[in-house]
């Protein structure tokens, strides 16, 4: 995404694009609904954390580990092949919340300390945004890739679009964010994983799901790895059809998310009754 134009708010110009804003009030109406739910004020904790096991399985699946969720919830060994994934994105998802504080104020050393996180390992590329030569490994995105400095300008113009904030919905940030990193790859390794951990972030940070209980990644998802794909390809696209055809599905992955939730409080609420 261009951060450079005649608008000082390319975000909040975003919002106008046909059909978002329709969008952004789709999603809030369907986190009112789980934050409304008589399960919430009592058991909210439970929530979160039925939330964040699914948002991972949800994130890693997308990466082409597709374990199903009693598989990801009963494994304790990620040591191997797709294990690795599925316990990249279970430590990122417990990681992310201990970021919030620090993601308005420096989003790149965020986006750091997350690929150090998922990637659990002290190589050398690790933690930092790769070089010219160095290689990508991203199951199942097969975008272009730009060159290690069209990456360093894009993130610097994406960390100061998140630390000036404005007046954008937290929908059309938080998709921006993740389009972003999934196109830029700017890691050797797990960038679809740590690009959806961040849209995780914005989304709780900006106060429109602070308990964390409407995971996107799991909504992601359930849309598929070809909608997905094919969505990016729109946000890579920079038209303003492609750009809104991406921001639209990441509302709908939110509203699948908060549709989950809203599934585990019935249940919840049946065991009870």
């Amino acid at each position: 995404m261009s951060t450079t134009g005649a608008t000082a708010d390319p975000l909040a110009a975003l919002a106008t694009l046909p059909g978002v804003p329709e969008a952004v009030e789709s999603v809030r109406k369907a986190v009112d609904r789980v934050y409304g739910h008589r399960i919430m004020r009592r058991r909210s904790n439970e929530i979160t954390s039925e939330a964040a096991l699914r948002g991972a399985r949800g994130s890693a699946a997308l990466s082409g580990a597709d374990w199903a969720l009693e598989e990801v919830r009963r494994r304790t060994d990620f040591g191997d092949g797709d294990a690795r994934t599925v316990g990249a994105a279970l430590r990122l998802t417990a990681e992310a919340g201990q970021l919030l504080s620090i993601w308005r104020q420096s989003p790149l050393r965020v986006l750091a300390r997350l690929h150090l996180v998922a990637a659990a390992s002290e190589e050398d590329e690790v933690g930092r945004p790769r070089r010219d030569g160095e290689p990508v490994h991203e199951p199942l995105v097969e975008l272009p890739l730009p060159g290690a400095a069209e990456v360093s300008g894009r993130l610097d113009g994406l960390s100061e679009l998140v630390i000036a904030g404005g007046s954008a919905p937290a929908l059309v940030t938080a998709a921006v964010v993740h389009g972003e990193l999934v196109a830029l790859r700017p890691f050797g390794s797990y960038n679809g994983v740590v690009a959806r951990a961040a849209e995780r972030l914005v989304l709780v940070g900006s106060g429109l799901d602070p308990k964390a209980v409407c995971p996107s990644e799991a909504g992601h998802a359930e849309l598929g790895r070809a909608a997905y794909v094919a969505a990016l390809e729109g946000y890579v696209s920079g038209t303003p059809e492609g750009m809104a055809a991406w921001i639209t599905h990441c509302g709908r992955a939110v509203e699948l998310g908060a549709r989950e939730s809203t599934a585990v409080c019935e249940a919840l609420q049946r065991g009870a009754a």
